[in-house]
């Protein structure tokens, strides 16, 4: 035999409180009994409480009255309105490019973080209360992104930045406490909370139905709350504060009756076709239905357009596939028929939900069935299904309280304690920003650690799940290092070749400058330097790196530059063989080369002046006592930096030479002089006579070749 649990539920609206007295066998449910009252005063306003004492009088009185029948009742199932739930779509995107792959804490972090933007999002908006003043009880992530791109799952994924975007549903923490509150004040303790919105759903609307997009509108006295399902979840909740009240007021107006009369009034429409009532002056009408519904037409446009303007608000201005009516108000006569060609839908897509359309409910024949009792019986059913408690836990030695819509985690608790979650990750290190040949690169600093859990003192993940009493200590995660590279971490590979120059070993390495200053690969790099890596790869560049002593003479044939105009030498250019084979200065080199490299020949300026037909100079021979002597005028000049050259004087690669043409003057007697060291006879008395050809001449004759020159010095005299 199956076991038997009796539920005591409450469904506390604006005008009146229903107490349900429900009996659960397996996963059947049969309504026992049921009573109804209205509020006294105006103890609550828009579906929350305003006075907590009148709603706990109202609510003792219903539990009284159930207990004569059914025996002492200590707890009760209950929901909060649906109109106080907030929900908040919100999209968080992180970094991932310094990142290794992406595991499930990383993806949860995210999702978190992306809650409780949406919570300050929240915030902002109602700018009265804070952030932490409001209870995540759900969220549902819609879609996962990686670099823009949608994407199933974020799991080992690499790229730039990766980002999830999540629907949350927040309730302000005030209206569960009054809850509470006024529960205790009527000696019951809260059995299960709910949601009015989510009852109503979880008992028309099953989960697999919720792909659809669908309205639920539960229409009561003073609100009607809305519900709009979508992609799997509950998109939106939102209220307008116009319902039944409102036809009843016009009822009221048109016919001139006391309210509770109108309300009967209205209720008595539902079944007959005419009515009979007395109005505040005594006088007994009999009026038709259709003759009502004219009267107060404009009242029920009114509910119409305020319902439609809130579903299409919600539902992002678009009518929804199909809209269920429930609560006492989605009676009203022509509503549901008016309110689907507001919305543009077929009249069959709008439609009347009661408890008849609930699955394994049965009744006891003194209740009647209707769309009023359907979200009741939805808190009753969800008290048993997906009962909602409390948890308490502390986090950083804070105590929170939480609201148990869902299995709590670590996670949930830190939202609900206002820890800044996109804060607890450490920073990455400082980037560098380096070139490499003229190629900028980046140049990550050391990843942010995790942030430290702790759930009684063992390490833990966001997702572990958390039972009341827990203590949640929560650490900043050390932020990255700065980033830090050796010159030798940014080349892959410094390569390098042995050559043989002249029989010498010679090692050629990459030329490597940081910041255009020669540098050791295993120099450190700093924040924007500049570094170039070359390894030769012709001979001629392979000289240049080894700062070969002849480097000029090998690259560039010699030149010199006489008057401004280039005159080049390969006679005077240094040659190179490479493996014995002579070859252009431009070609390749390979490791193990042997080069064999031939000076030039070393050019003086009289060679020079050979080479380039210039006469230096011009010469006679003459005979002085009877030796041949030659004497030498020069017809140019030669200068080097301003300084006049000799013949003999060696001329260097990239000399510039300046010459002068002088005019060709006679040789005379004088000239002699510089050719000729003259040495004065010891026995002579200082007196000469000059002799050309033996004849006396002076020392401004002119000479011509073959002439016989002498000088003849007086003897001293004999005494």
């Amino acid at each position: 035999m199956e076991n038997k649990t009796t539920v005591f539920a409450l469904d506390i609206g604006t005008r009146s409180v229903v107490g349900l007295i429900v009996e659960k066998t397996g996963s059947s449910y049969k309504i026992i009994d049921l009573v109804i009252r209205e509020h006294k005063e105006r103890a609550m306003v828009d579906g929350q409480i305003h006075d907590i004492i009148a709603v706990s009088n109202v609510i003792r009185d219903i539990k009284e009255t159930l207990e004569v029948k059914h025996g002492k009742l200590t707890k009760a199932a209950v929901a909060a309105a649906g109109r106080s739930l907030k929900t908040e779509r919100s999209r968080e995107t992180i970094q991932i490019s310094s990142m290794p792959l992406i595991q499930r804490e990383d993806i949860l972090h995210l999702e978190l973080s992306a809650v409780q933007k949406a919570q300050y999002a929240l915030a902002e908006k109602n700018q009265s209360e804070k952030s932490h003043d409001y209870y995540c009880v759900g969220y549902s992530v819609i879609h996962y992104f990686l670099d823009n791109q949608e994407i199933g799952s974020l799991i080992d994924q690499q790229g730039n930045e990766a980002s999830v975007e999540i629907i949350s549903t927040f309730l302000p923490k005030v209206v569960v406490e009054s809850l509470i509150s006024a529960l205790h004040r009527a000696d019951l303790d809260m059995h299960a909370l709910t949601l009015e919105p989510i009852a109503a759903i979880n008992v028309l609307i099953p989960q697999s139905m919720r792909r659809l997009n669908v309205a639920l509108v539960d229409i009561g006295a003073g609100t009607s709350d809305i519900a709009i399902t979508d992609e799997g979840t509950v998109v939106a909740y939102g209220m307008v504060p116009i319902a039944g009240d409102e036809i009843t007021e016009a009822i009221s107006d048109q016919l001139l009756l006391d309210f509770p009369l109108a309300e009967q009034a209205k209720r008595d429409l539902l079944a007959n076709d005419t009515i009979q009532v007395v109005d505040i002056l005594g006088f007994e009408t009999e009026i038709s239905r259709q003759e009502v519904i004219e009267k107060i037409s404009d009242s029920i446009d009114r509910l119409a357009e305020s319902i439609q303007g809130e579903i299409l608000s919600l539902n992002k201005n678009k009518s929804p596939k199909a809209v269920m009516l429930v609560g006492g108000g989605s009676l009203t006569p022509e509503l549901a028929k008016r309110l689907a060609h507001s919305l543009g839908l077929p009249d069959n897509r709008v439609a009347i939900r009661g408890i008849d359309a609930i699955n394994q409910i049965e009744m006891t024949e003194h209740i009647k069935k209707g769309p009023e009792l359907v979200t009741p019986i939805g808190i009753a059913v969800a008290s048993s299904q997906s009962p909602v408690h409390y948890v308490n836990v502390t986090v950083n030695q804070k105590s929170v309280r939480l609201f148990e819509m869902k299995r709590l985690t670590v996670g949930d608790s830190l939202l609900a304690a206002g820890i800044k979650l996109h804060k607890l990750y450490g920073k990455p290190g400082l980037a560098m920003i380096v070139k490499v040949n003229h190629q900028t690169i980046t140049i990550p600093g050391g990843y942010g650690e995790s942030p430290v859990l702790l759930k009684n003192g063992v390490p833990c993940s966001f997702e572990d799940e958390i039972t009341n009493g827990d203590e949640i200590m929560v650490s900043k995660g050390k932020d990255g290092a700065m980033a830090t590279v050796m010159i030798k971490e940014l080349i892959d590979d410094i390569p390098q070749k042995r050559i043989y120059m002249n029989g010498e070993e010679v090692v050629i390495t990459a030329t490597i400058k940081q910041n255009h200053q020669l540098a050791n690969p295993e120099s450190f790099v700093q924040d924007h330097d500049e570094i170039s890596f070359y390894f030769p790869e012709t001979i001629e560049e392979m000289i240049r790196a080894s700062n070969y002593r002849l480097y000029d003479d090998l690259i560039n044939e010699f030149t010199i530059s006489l008057n401004e105009q280039n005159i080049q030498f390969e006679q005077f250019s240094s040659k190179i063989t490479r493996n014995g084979v002579k070859i252009p200065i431009h070609s390749p080199f390979m490791d193990e080369d042997s080069f064999e490299i031939e000076p030039g020949a070393t050019p003086t300026l009289r060679l020079f002046a050979e080479t380039q037909k210039i006469q230096m100079d011009y010469t006679i021979q003459v005979f002085f006592k009877e030796k041949m002597i030659s004497l030498k005028k020069p017809l140019h000049e030669f200068y080097r930096n301003g300084k006049i050259l000799h013949e003999d004087d060696i001329l260097k690669h990239g000399d510039k030479l300046q010459m002068r043409a002088k005019e060709a003057e006679p040789f005379i007697f004088q000239d002699l002089f510089r050719f000729v060291d003259i040495q004065l006879p010891t026995d002579s008395i200082g007196r000469f006579k000059l002799l050309k050809n033996e004849e006396d001449c002076t020392f401004y004759d002119v000479l011509s070749p073959g002439d016989h020159l002498d000088i003849v010095w007086s003897e001293k005299s004999i005494s």
